[in-house]
């Protein structure tokens, strides 16, 4: 695995390049098949991003350990024939967070297992992010203890992939970023980093990677994590605006070592993502935004089957969503609000997508396969397609993608990255 197109972002930006890299943030198949067939269209490398709660030595919410998360990529990438050699694996919000609700030291430790787990699977992109307090402890801590305990981890880092033999781990710092997901409420505006905290920010970790004799280490650190103004809620998207942040983008040139990393950029237009590479945010990471694109290709696909089989609510795939939605809550009862039917808009077509944690559950598996076996060997009508996958339609009609259940999906999701992608190329127009 190559991180060079990493290393190379900042001297790219500072000489007056435009370029970047899309982030991928997501542990769905087809979501992964979908970002390895537009590397291999496009002969550009693929960066796969795990978080810390999704992926660990104790499992996360997907059941994987970091190298469980390198063999699942992989086995896609044979299965396309992709060469992995293209292929860069990140480990997203590295720290604490997963055990904040025990004592530091003992989450500290915890996190440290998970940082050598991360570097010995081959993971060579690291955010450091250890800005939580842990038991007893304020909410938000200081940037001193921020930086010392990300430079802890950092040692870690380091050690292990020393004795791993893979490249050495490029660095993102920084934690100003919204929680996982999107923001609960509506949102009208957004309080960009200021510039000297993003100057502060680089400095105090300086000081304390060289605290540790980490200079070697804090050289490789690329990238900082701040807000530029962009962000999604449950019901709204607040796009780019680069007017409002000169002043933020105008601390790259005091810091030429650096560019920045954005976050929760999903659902951001074309313009606005091609402006926040131009401007020096040149790691865009996409989350929710790939599978919200796939859950409108799945009910576009339920609709279609219901029409032609006269379905009933309840036998489609969006019914028996909704059955598993209400009698396991857990994952969205808290991050939405309003009435019984603001909630089961939400529910479904919320930008946070929280039902994309749902998918691999058994009952959604099964009904995911059984919309696929109704439609499988079918041939599907391009006027259904117009109707209820309108955004596919032009490539369908154009002998482009076939008109079979798998092919729409994995399109719906590869129209997301091809967007990316588009902005992050030195030669997209803004």
């Amino acid at each position: 695995m190559s991180t060079d197109i990493l290393s190379g972002l900042p001297a790219r930006h500072a000489s007056g390049q435009r370029s970047g890299i899309t982030s991928i943030c997501s542990a769905h198949p087809l979501v992964v098949e979908a970002a390895l067939l537009e590397g291999i269209a496009t002969g550009s490398p693929v960066l796969i991003e795990a978080t810390c709660n999704q992926v660990n030595q104790e499992g996360g919410y997907t059941g994987m350990t970091p190298a469980d998360f390198r063999r699942f990529v992989e086995a896609i990438a044979a299965r396309l024939g992709f060469d992995t050699g293209r292929l860069i694996l990140g480990g997203d919000h590295l720290g604490p967070n997963p055990w904040k609700h025990l004592p530091s030291e003992e989450a500290m430790q915890r996190a440290e297992t998970m940082m050598d787990v991360f570097v010995r699977a081959g993971f060579t992109k690291i955010h450091l992010d250890t800005s939580m307090g842990c038991a007893g402890e304020p909410v938000a801590l200081s940037d001193a203890l921020t930086a010392a305990r990300a430079a802890r981890l950092a040692k870690v880092a380091e050690r292990a992939a020393a004795e791993a033999g893979y490249d050495l781990p490029v660095y993102i710092v920084g934690t100003e970023v919204p929680i996982p997901g999107g923001a609960m409420e509506a949102l009208d505006h957004l309080e960009l980093t200021k510039p000297e905290a993003a100057l502060e920010t680089i400095e105090v970790h300086r000081r304390a990677f060289a605290a540790l004799g980490l200079q070697d280490a804090f050289s490789r650190a690329i990238g900082a994590v701040v807000q530029p103004g962009v962000e999604f809620g449950n019901e709204n998207v607040v796009v780019y605006d680069g007017s409002k942040a000169v002043a933020l983008r105008g601390v790259l040139k005091q810091m030429p070592q650096f560019i920045f990393e954005a976050h929760s950029t999903d659902y951001q237009p074309q313009e606005a993502l091609s402006a926040l590479v131009r401007d020096g945010f040149a790691i865009l990471k996409v989350g929710p935004g790939l599978t919200f694109a796939l859950r409108e290709a799945l009910y576009g696909l339920d609709q279609i089957a219901a029409f032609l089989d006269r379905l009933p609510e309840e036998e489609t795939l969006r019914g028996k969503m909704e059955r598993l939605l209400l009698a396991e809550p857990k994952n969205w009862e808290k991050y939405y609000h309003g009435d019984a039917q603001e909630l089961r808009l939400q529910r479904h077509f919320s930008y946070s997508d929280r039902i994309r944690y749902y998918w691999p559950h058994p009952q959604a598996s099964t009904a995911v396969d059984a919309l696929l076996q109704r439609l499988d060997g079918r041939a599907i009508p391009e006027t259904l397609i117009s109707q209820y996958l309108g955004p596919l339609y032009p490539a369908v009609a154009a002998g482009k993608v076939k008109a079979t259940p798998k092919a729409l999906m994995v399109e719906a999701v590869r129209n997301v990255v091809r967007s990316y992608n588009h902005a992050s190329s030195p030669t997209a127009k803004v």
